[in-house]
C-alpha cells in the first residue's frame, strides 16, 4: 500500500497541504519567500507534488524541484529555511494524527528534495 493511501488519500493530503501553508505563512523564517505568490495555485501545485511523491496518482506537472526553487535560492533560500518547512511538514501531520511511522516515510520523502531544492 501506498504512503498516499496510508494517510488517508486526497483528503489527507489537501488538509495537510492547507494545515502547512497556514503554519508556513506565520513563520518569520520563511513566510518572505511567499510573498506576491498566489497562495492557491501554490497549494494546488503542492497537493498535486505530494501526492506523487507519496505514491498516489501523477498530475503533478510543475517545474522539477531544482529549476522550480532556484529563484529563491537567489533570494538566500538555505538549509536553515529547509529545515523550518520540514519542522512544519512533521508538526502538521502530528496535528493530523499521522502515525510516527507515516511521518518518517513523509519526512524522509521531503528531505530526499533538499539538495534539488537547494540548488546543490
Amino acid at each position: 500500500m501506498s504512503l498516499f493511501t496510508e494517510i488517508g488519500g486526497e483528503g489527507a493530503v489537501n488538509a495537510a497541504v492547507d494545515i502547512f501553508y497556514r503554519k508556513v505563512l506565520k513563520d518569520d523564517r520563511i513566510k518572505r519567500f511567499f510573498e506576491g505568490v498566489d497562495m492557491n495555485k501554490q497549494a494546488a501545485k503542492q497537493k498535486a507534488f505530494l501526492t506523487m511523491a507519496f505514491g498516489g496518482p501523477h498530475n503533478y506537472s510543475g517545474a522539477d524541484m531544482r529549476k522550480g526553487h532556484a529563484h529563491l535560492v537567489a533570494q538566500g533560500l538555505n538549509d536553515t529555511h529547509f529545515d523550518a518547512v520540514m519542522e512544519h511538514l512533521g508538526a502538521t501531520l502530528v496535528e493530523l494524527k499521522v502515525p510516527a511511522n507515516l511521518i518518517a516515510q513523509a519526512a524522509a520523502i521531503a528531505e530526499s528534495t533538499r539538495k534539488d531544492v537547494l540548488g546543490k
